[in-house]
């Protein structure tokens, strides 16, 4: 890509800044429930910054110049979704969720309805996050072969090693610091690149004048199902990741945590339109391009080197952080729900800490080798997948836990939660055309649960 020895002065300090912040706030965590949810003392931006740090990663710029490259608008569904989301985070979701007092989402359910109800809920919950973690990932690997010529394997492990760096040592408390950061940097890297893009577009009206409009200028371009399906699935896979719950519950009262999480709703969609009007000059200017390097190759073409390579540097700390903070919900939700439940009941001893930093090293290398067999996919499309996967497993019965205490019978809640999987997975793999699996998903989950309240309706009016 041509990339001169500025840029790569720029980028290693930019990371090496980054890395160095994650392991100094390492010093900071005392015990588990420091990692975990920072001992519940942060303010609003920290709340903030936990939040962004990891919704805004390689899917929500990289990705997003690669959809808009192909299909314009509609790539926006991923950060705008987000937006919604984070909105409906705050207003509808922080306070019920603080009034638990549990540490993660399937604590919330197995509460309300058993221990069994929260496994198989923790089980096939952090098969989404899995996923996730691969698309960022395979986002590394996109913008790091194109800036070096490494070996995938290389490339991936290095990822997983900086994704390590970022929250193995400081936890959820390094997360936000580095995640106000990084969310910084990318303002300036992706909102610029992106008023860059339109100005030498020549302006929207250019622009908008020398693309299809229906195919760039759409955001039900895919197809109205799909991308409200895609719309979907981030509101309901970030109401039902535990990444984004830590971080409400981090919050050192419910006015903080509501604060952290519409701050987020407001700065997150604007970093999705940077994408895309970088994406949608790319396609103009070099419609030969492989989309996937659209960013990348915008920022090589037209900034100065050295503070290209800062701008190459924040995209792969953008990928960084979202790929960490999920590893970190991962292992948070594990060892809530498997090891606190079956093999240590110490939920603040050193063997504890241990053990949730293992289960990120575990995450990552599983998802490593995942990214090695799949280097060519689309990466929205895994992020889309992976939402739409915690949407179909938590989303339902995290509401049922929260909203209709004591009016489910336990068996339908797990249920919901295994049928809306299998009906998210069944559709990906035999619906074609305009329709997204999750309506199936989700609908299957909801009508699960409502039968469930009301067979124990019945149940209690019949005196059973």
């Amino acid at each position: 890509m041509g990339l001169s020895a500025l840029h790569y002065w720029g980028a290693i300090f930019t990371i090496a800044l980054i890395v160095g912040i994650g392991i100094y706030s390492g010093k900071r965590i005392k015990n588990a429930a420091d990692f975990a949810t920072g001992g519940r003392r942060a303010g609003s931006y920290l709340v903030m910054g936990m939040i962004t740090g990891t919704l805004v990663g390689g899917a929500s710029t990289i990705g997003t110049a690669q959809l808009a490259f192909t299909s314009g608008l509609s790539a926006w569904w991923f950060t705008l979704g987000g937006g919604i989301a984070c909105l409906t985070l705050g207003l509808g979701f922080a306070k019920p969720l603080r009034a638990t007092g549990c540490d993660t989402i399937q604590q919330m359910i197995g509460k309300e309805y058993g221990v069994t109800a929260g496994l198989v809920t923790a089980i096939l919950g952090t098969l989404g996050m899995l996923i996730n973690i691969i698309s960022q990932l395979l986002s590394f690997n996109a913008l790091a072969i194109s800036m070096l010529p490494i070996d995938p394997v290389v490339c991936a492990l290095i990822g997983m090693g900086f994704m390590l760096c970022y929250v193995v040592f400081g936890g959820v408390l390094g997360a936000g610091i580095l995640g106000i950061i990084k969310l910084g940097l990318l303002y300036l890297s992706v909102i610029a690149c992106g008023i860059l893009a339109l100005k030498l577009s020549g302006g929207f009206s250019a622009l908008y004048n020398a693309l299809p409009h229906e195919q760039y200028f759409n955001l039900f371009a895919r197809g109205f199902g799909v991308d409200s399906g895609a719309g979907l699935s981030l509101l309901l896979g970030v109401l039902s990741t535990q990444t984004y719950i830590q971080a409400i519950l981090s919050g050192k009262s419910d006015t903080a945590a509501r604060k952290g999480a519409l701050t987020s709703a407001l700065l997150i969609p604007p970093i999705g339109a940077g994408g895309i009007l970088i994406g949608q000059y790319m396609h103009l200017t070099q419609p030969a391009l492989n989309p996937g390097l659209a960013f990348p190759q915008f920022i090589i073409d037209q900034l100065p080197p050295l503070l290209g390579g800062v701008v190459l540097a924040t995209l792969l700390i953008a990928v960084i952080g979202t790929g960490a903070g999920l590893a970190l919900g991962f292992a948070t939700t594990l060892t809530n729900n498997i090891y606190l439940k079956f093999f240590n009941k110490q939920k603040s001893g050193p063997k504890t800490l241990l053990v949730m930093r293992l289960l990120i090293v575990f995450a990552l290398a599983v998802a490593v080798i995942f990214t090695l067999g799949n280097l060519k996919s689309v990466i929205l499309s895994w992020g889309f997948l992976s939402m739409a996967l915690r949407g179909a497993v938590l989303f339902v019965p995290m509401c049922a836990a929260l909203f209709l205490r004591q009016r489910v019978r336990k068996q339908y809640v797990i249920a919901s939660s295994i049928l809306g999987l299998c009906a998210v997975l069944v559709g990906k793999f035999t619906i074609t055309g305009d329709f997204d699996p999750l309506f199936i998903g989700v609908g299957v989950s909801v009508l699960t649960v409502l039968i469930g309240v009301l067979v124990k309706s019945f149940g209690l009016r019949s005196g059973k």
